[in-house]
This record gives structure tokens, sequence and C-alpha cells, in this order.
């Protein structure tokens, strides 16, 4: 289990047109023509004569996704709300007053002001409890409720009321509403004194500019090595896979193409723009939550030999998607062509033969690798694939993903520590801890984090005073799992106390001395040094 990223949403291409009409001009045909009465048919008999009143829009998008399970596993319908919540999270940015947020025993709490936006600005604080919104109780409210209410478009106003430990009153907030960025470089941070280390957790229309200003204050802090971490990256728009890739490979190689039914659904894409960064050796962390966008850009660097691909094999998603708008905000996104790495390799791994979609989820990435080097891909080797050669000659085979050049499995949590992450415990009890140590690590460590990290430890104490309050959530101690366990947990409750002052940068900086596959990946920068010809 990745214990550093949570996967989310995969999207590809977007576009917005109408269907129905423009539909059945471009596609009709006798047969589709009488389909479609017939559907007609069903549904106005059912809404005349079935013996209860019927919803017919439910009806209809029911229809609509048992039509598209028989397609492909990514062909799907997306309900207005979804739409809204799926475009937000790749357009880079939303409207609201910027927190992230949890709601804890029935109260609202904030986890953390979103930076650069107007909660931080006035100088809201992670733990602070939001018991009013427009003087009415926020008590007991729910997930949704909080969007709700606290969303809404630039230059509104609302109202909150906060408490906060060590604050005798309620602290009152009129807050601005703003856009507020959504990151996909989640952190950018130097491993030690030459190596860069950079996560990113979707693909969205500001992935790649995000990324070269990453780099760019990375290389002026003395960075000449680079790990790029897409591990748990479910994909998001082409275009920003084929920058990605362009960032590190030279020239006018190609980086991907796309092949269809339909002939203008055929493309090429070529690296094109000059960086500073196509001569890094290069390190690119995947596991099997890393699809698609993720996929394209470790595919093309592994065909042109152009850095080491580490980690576990990907997900295997080479299906690309239109995304077709309908009438009342819905959308239907449909597969019309399959891409292709540089060397020819489909990415997609068979679907046609499984039960449902959760069969083909459930069986992404190939767990009958052992950990060790694969540079020439003798792990994988399959005798009734086709195989395709890379820039220097290794064979690579297509038709399940992106197979790493150097397999390292991470490691696996126990199920006390799954226990313990079901319930939440880690934050939890760390709101708290921070109420009565807050002020004393802000004496000691300051804003220093590099400090903090070397110097600060979880001790004895208040790892037991931890597990009492694990016990309380009903989490039952199991003394021989939680010996196994017993670094990380101690590593998980020191990063979520950095989180509380660094962000993402302190989550990261303490979490990744834990991390087998980020460690193990240190030892490897000669090898990928070596596949691409540089002398670094």
């Amino acid at each position: 289990m990745n214990k550093l990223k949570i996967p989310i949403s995969i999207l590809l291409l977007t576009i917005g047109i109408v269907l129905g009409v423009q539909f059945q001009k471009n596609f009709s045909s006798d047969s589709l023509q009488d389909s479609i009465e017939k559907m007609d048919d069903v549904l106005r008999l059912t809404q005349r004569y079935y013996v209860e009143k019927v919803d017919t829009h439910k009806l209809v998008e029911a229809a609509i996704k048992g039509m598209l399970d028989k397609l492909d596993p990514h062909s799907v319908y997306i309900n207005a709300n979804r739409l809204k919540t799926i475009e937000e999270s790749l357009r880079g940015n939303f409207e609201g007053i910027g927190i992230e947020f949890q709601v804890i025993d029935d109260t609202l709490t904030v986890v953390s002001p979103i930076t650069g936006g107007p909660s931080e600005q006035l100088g809201i604080l992670p733990g602070d409890r939001i018991i009013k919104i427009e003087n009415e109780s926020a008590i007991g409210i729910r997930n949704e409720e909080v969007r709700q209410k606290l969303r809404g478009k630039s230059g509104t106003k609302v109202k909150i009321t906060i408490i906060r430990y060590g604050t005798d009153n309620p602290i009152e907030y009129t807050i601005v509403r703003d856009k507020i960025p959504i990151y996909s470089v989640d952190v950018h941070l130097m491993i030690n004194k030459d190596v860069g280390y950079v996560s990113v957790s979707r693909f969205s229309r500001t992935t790649s500019r995000e990324l070269l200003d990453a780099l760019k204050d990375l290389k002026q802090k003395g960075m000449n090595r680079l790990l790029l971490d897409l591990r748990g990256n479910p994909g998001g728009y082409l275009n920003q896979a084929v920058k990605v890739a362009d960032i590190f490979i030279s020239g006018e190689k190609k980086i991907v193409y796309t092949k269809g039914r339909r002939k203008e659904f055929n493309e090429e894409f070529n690296a094109s723009l000059e960086s500073d960064f196509e001569n890094i050796p290069l390190l690119i962390l995947v596991n099997k939550g890393s699809a698609s966008a993720s996929e394209i850009v470790s595919g093309a660097v592994q065909d042109w030999d152009r850095g080491l691909i580490v980690g576990t094999t990907t997900f295997g998603k080479g299906l690309v998607q239109r995304q077709f708008t309908l009438s009342d905000g819905s959308a239907l996104r449909l597969t019309i062509s399959k891409y292709y790495t540089p060397s020819g390799r489909l990415i997609q791994r068979d679907y046609k033969n499984l039960k449902n979609k959760e069969e083909y989820y459930n069986n992404a990435g190939d767990s009958t690798l052992v950990d060790g080097d694969n540079l020439y891909h003798k792990a994988d080797k399959d005798t009734s694939a086709k195989y395709f050669k890379t820039k220097g000659g290794r064979k690579v085979y297509g038709g399940g993903g992106i197979t790493p050049d150097y397999i390292i499995k991470s490691a696996k949590s126990t199920s006390y520590t799954t226990d313990l992450l079901r319930q939440n415990a880690f934050y939890k009890f760390v709101l708290r801890y921070l109420e009565t140590n807050k002020q004393n690590i802000i004496k000691k460590y300051g804003d220093n984090l590099k400090l903090f990290n070397k110097n600060f430890n979880i001790n004895t104490s208040t790892l037991n005073n931890f597990l009492e309050f694990a016990k309380k959530l009903k989490v039952n101690f199991n003394s021989k799992e939680f010996n196994v366990d017993k670094n990380y947990i101690k590593a998980r409750l020191k990063a979520q106390i950095a989180r509380n002052f660094w962000k993402n940068k302190g989550w990261y900086t303490v979490l990744l001395n834990q991390d087998k596959q980020i460690q193990k990946s240190l030892s490897l920068f000669k090898e990928a040094s070596d596949l691409a010809g540089l002398n670094n």
C-alpha cells in the first residue's frame, strides 16, 4: 500500500458538445433508428402503465449506464453534480474560502488553510473549529453541506465563528471568497544535497507549469538528479502528459500516438520544446495506481531509455476518452481511440474476458513480480505477448501497463495499522496533542523544518497515549503487529504534527525517510545515467 498518496478520478481528453440530434445526424442508420424507437417505446409504456409512479430521469440514467457496461471499463456516464467535482479538480481551482477540512466528532475542523487563499490571509489556523456559519450552528454538519455553505462566487462574503484552543471566546471572521488554487504538484523538496523530489498527484490543466516551476526552484537549490513520483496518479489531460514528457525528452521525438476506428481520432504527439532538464538523471516512481497520463510519461521515458522506471507495474489504461456534454449538464465520456507508446506498445490491458468492472479494477498491476533489476525485462517476459524495443534495443512488452525497469514493492501495512488509518486515529490524536504542545513546538523549532525533522521524536509517553487513544476508537491493540509497524506509526504521528506547521512539505519530509521505494531508488541513479548515456 502506498502510504503517501491517495488515488483520484481518471480523465483524459475533454470537449463539450450537445448530443441528441447531432449524434443521430453523425451516426444514423436504420438499425440505430430502430433501436432509438424501441427504447422510446419501452420508456413511454413504462411511464404510462407501470403499477407505481416512475422517475423517468432515473430510468434513463440506468439505461445509459447499462448500455455503457457493454463497452469498455472507461466509457462512463457522469451526472451533472459529479461532473462539476471532477472538472473542478482538473481545472486547477475552485471558488470558496480556501480550507482543507474534516468533520471530527460532529465538529467542522480546519485541517489546513490552503496556501494563498483568503482563510490563510485572515489568520485561520489548523485545528480551528468552525461552530457557526452565517450565525447558524455548524455542529453535526455533513461534508456536502460544508461545500454548499462555504463555497461560492469570488467576491461574495460568508461569516464564520470559530473556537480556538487557548482562546477564551469564539472568534468571528467575515471571509471574502476567492479563486482557490488546486495544486497537482503536491510537493517539491530536496531529499539530499543533490537529489530533488517532486510528487505529482494528477495531470490537471496547470500541471506542466507547476512542474516546471518546481524544477526551477529545485535547480536553484542544487538539484542535479531528479526523482519524479507518479505513484497513485490516475492521469488527467493528455496534452499535459505530453508537455510533462517533453520537459525531459529532447528534439522532436515521438511521445505518444493514438489510433481509433475513425481516422480523425488518429493523432501523433511529439516533443517540441527545449528545457533545462533534458539531460538530468531521472527516476520515475510508479505503482498500480499510476494510470493513463502517468503511463504516457513513463512509457515515453522508458521507450527512449531516457530514465529508469521504478516501483511496480502500472494500472494499464491505454484508452482515450472524449467527453460529450449532454443537455442537462451531465456528460458521456466515450472511448474513441487507444494510445500507444513511441515503440508501438498498447498500454491497455485486456478487459474483455472479465466478469465486471470491479474485477477489472481489482486486477490492476502484476503482483507476481519480485523485487530486483528488470532492466532487460526478463521478469515480465511473456512469450505469448508481442515485444517491442526501446531506443537502446531493450525488449519491452505491451498490453499490460508499464512494467518498471527495477521492481521495488512497497511495504505492506499490518491489519492493526490499517485499522488505525481507517479510524483516522493519527489525525484525531494529533489534533488533541497540539492543543497542549503546539506552543512548545513553535518555541523550540520556529519555522525550521530541517531542525524539527532532525531532533523531534515521538517519545514513549506520547506513543502510549496514542495507543490508549486508539483503543477508545475501538482499534484493538495487537502487540505483534504493532512491533512490526512501530517505526512507521511513530513516523506517521511525527508527519501529522509536521503537516500542521509546514503543510505537505512537512508531511513528505518526514515520511520519505520511511518509504522503502524512495530509499532504494536513491541508489539507482548511476543505472539511470548509464541508460540515458549521461556523464553525471
